[in-house]
């Protein structure tokens, strides 16, 4: 719903006639004013706050609050008011989980910055240097929340951060962020994000000088109907639906074998992790998230683990999701998830490529897949894909949670690391409990399989739990 039919719906025949009586150029002048439509949530609180937080549901508006601060700062309109700033100086941080999303939804995006800044209010807008310079010479860059060494550095008067759940290097990001956040009278950050729970998230959120708002996706006046009532039929009751609708931060599942303390304590800093550099970047619908390995002397690829396994959890239908998950064993015998490679709908043959392509990009040693779902088609498929492909089918003969029981220890004594951040994989495994039914989050199919869990238990039990085959000896009598 636009703004003018918002305004005509609440208004009755008296707003339909004001209306009728405007020309192109003032409804357009009213679409775009923000503060007569806004709802609880979307504007600055007052205060003297250092991060403003917004936690919401989806459709709730937190790209268009956010986009709408940063022009307002551009603008002068500053909360509190002050004087002395020069506006053509100031230096503004966009950072999102990469910087093809920052583009795509903070400056591209139908509620982002070119789409809501004045007629003549943008300078210039340059993708390749990931700048935009407004008018008056205010200058805002682009950051990926998966390359924190990027803001170590950089000096701001003002950050927008999008979606920081999702981003791959928080922790360094925020951190490198928040020591360049330090120029003008009163540096200030705004986080827009969708709950998901993280230790990062909640040390924001409990920080004395930060102020919070949000809400529910219904808090949204100006969504249709339509799309209101099916998200309630949909997920109503359901933890998906508390968390991503109602926009609620939601607690650990009540006894799940991975707990969010759990999950941070098991972070592998990178200088533990044998033979890597930096994290892979992962851009919109392009490579996984994970690690690269790393280069000897001579410039030639040197394997970053002893061995390496990929779990693979084939889809139960055609638009599920394949685990594939890659994990490694480095030489003293720790396990460490590399990335999460998983594909959604695709095809037997597409997930196999995947498969595949993935087992060549990381040197795998062997394949583990799953064969309850398709029996020896997985096999078949998979090799297909790649004739040489070492794979080994497995019957899941126990639950999924009491299959994942030992490998939870494994995290819980210091035997298994994760080497970056995969918050998908991450979700479902909090919601894998002991003796119990899955409890995570829904797929993207609808069904609550936890697929890349799935994946991510077969490769470190193939790595670290499967029974040794004993040799043959010879005994003397």
């Amino acid at each position: 719903m636009t703004n003018a039919a918002f305004f005509a719906a609440v208004t009755g025949p008296h707003g339909k006639f004001l209306l009728g009586q405007l020309d192109k150029r003032d409804l357009c002048s009213l679409e775009a004013h923000f503060p007569t439509f806004t709802h609880d949530g979307q504007l600055p609180p007052d205060g003297d706050w250092r991060t403003w937080l917004i936690i919401a549901g989806r459709g709730f508006g937190k790209t268009r609050a956010g986009a709408e601060w940063v022009l307002s700062l551009v603008r002068g309109n500053f909360n509190p008011p002050r004087a002395g700033d020069d506006l053509g100086s100031l230096r503004i941080a966009l950072v999102a989980a990469t910087v093809e999303e920052a583009r795509s939804v903070m400056i591209e995006g139908p509620s982002g910055l070119l789409a809501l800044a004045g007629e003549n209010e943008i300078a210039e807008w340059s993708p390749s240097l990931r700048t935009l310079r407004f008018a008056n010479g205010a200058l805002a860059t682009l950051y990926s929340g998966a390359r924190g060494e990027s803001l170590r550095g950089p000096e701001h008067h003002f950050a927008w951060c999008d979606e920081l759940a999702k981003w791959g290097q928080a922790e360094n990001a925020w951190n490198n962020l928040q020591l360049g956040l330090r120029v003008g009278h009163h540096p200030r950050a705004l986080v827009t994000t969708t709950p998901r729970k993280s230790a990062l998230l909640q040390r924001i959120r409990d920080a004395p000088d930060t102020v919070e708002t949000g809400g529910a996706t219904t808090a949204n006046p100006h969504l249709p109907t339509a799309f209101v009532e099916a998200m309630a039929r949909q997920y109503g009751g359901t933890r998906l639906g508390a968390q991503e609708v109602e926009g609620r931060l939601l607690d650990d599942v009540e006894g799940s074998l991975w707990p969010v303390k759990l999950i941070e304590r098991c972070r592998a800093p990178a200088f533990h992790i044998p033979f890597v550099s930096s994290p892979v970047e992962t851009p919109v619908g392009g490579r996984p998230h994970g690690i690269s390995t790393g280069l000897d002397a001579n410039g030639n690829r040197e394997p970053a683990f002893a061995r390496t396994v990929i779990g693979v959890d084939p889809p139960a239908s055609a638009n599920g999701t394949c685990g594939i998950v890659v994990c490694g064993l480095d030489a003293g015998g720790i396990g460490y998830v590399i990335a999460d490679c998983s594909v959604s709908g695709a095809s037997p043959e597409t997930w196999a490529r995947s498969v595949a392509d993935t087992a060549a990009r990381f040197d795998a040693d062997r394949v583990v897949a799953e064969k309850n779902q398709g029996g020896e088609m997985v096999r078949s498929v998979l090799l297909a894909a790649s004739a040489t492909l070492p794979v080994e089918l497995v019957h899941a003969a126990v639950g999924k949670t009491a299959r994942a029981e030992p490998v939870a220890a494994l995290f819980e004594n210091g035997r298994a690391f994760f080497a970056g951040r995969f918050a998908e994989l991450e979700e479902q495994l909090g919601g894998m409990v002991p003796g119990g039914e899955y409890q995570g989050p829904s797929t993207g199919s609808g069904g609550r399989s936890p697929d890349r869990a799935d994946a991510m238990v077969w490769a470190l039990w193939a790595l670290l739990l499967k029974p040794q085959r004993s040799e043959p000896r010879i005994r003397q009598l």
